[in-house]
């Protein structure tokens, strides 16, 4: 059966060592994309990352923050909220949280040959990255959240 809809306040949420991701819609549920809310709190960063085969866009929602871009970082740009981000394929970059509250951004991976066969769930692509970071997987995903709350911008 195919899902069309997928709630906002119904999530799975994995806390890294460096960040927070709260999984909206995995990869297995889609074609060609995976959706998630990419939460990091003062100072927070992500380790620079690339991702050779997905075009990353994402959309500010609460906070501020910069992204560093390219193998030596020399590129910075200011992220404010409202703002549309496109990482191509193959482009390294890292997001930091630079104001003094969470920085909040729903994230879209739009993979250009389809979901990788070698990590054909966001699951499976979390253990991939706690296996490369050192991190522990069991502490890593903390299982599903509803939430009112949640990371949602006032007023949504």
């Amino acid at each position: 059966m195919v899902k069309y809809v997928f709630d906002t306040r119904d999530v799975v949420r994995y806390r890294f060592p460096t960040h927070t991701n709260d999984l909206i819609m995995d990869r297995r549920d889609s074609t060609a994309s995976e959706a998630f809310f990419v939460i990091l709190e003062p100072g927070e960063a992500p380790p620079l990352h690339v991702h050779p085969d997905v075009e990353q866009v994402f959309y500010i929602l609460e906070g501020e923050g910069t992204m560093a871009v390219g193998a030596d970082q020399s590129e910075s740009v200011e992220l404010r909220v409202g703002d549309f981000v496109r990482t191509p394929p193959g482009n390294p970059h890292a997001v930091r949280c630079t104001g003094p509250s969470r920085f909040v951004y729903l994230s879209i991976d739009c993979f250009v040959a389809g979901p990788p066969a070698a990590e054909p769930t966001w699951e499976s692509h979390v253990r991939t990255m706690c296996a490369e970071h050192g991190w522990d997987f069991d502490a890593v995903r903390l299982g599903h959240l509803e939430t009112d709350a949640g990371v949602r911008p006032a007023g949504a």
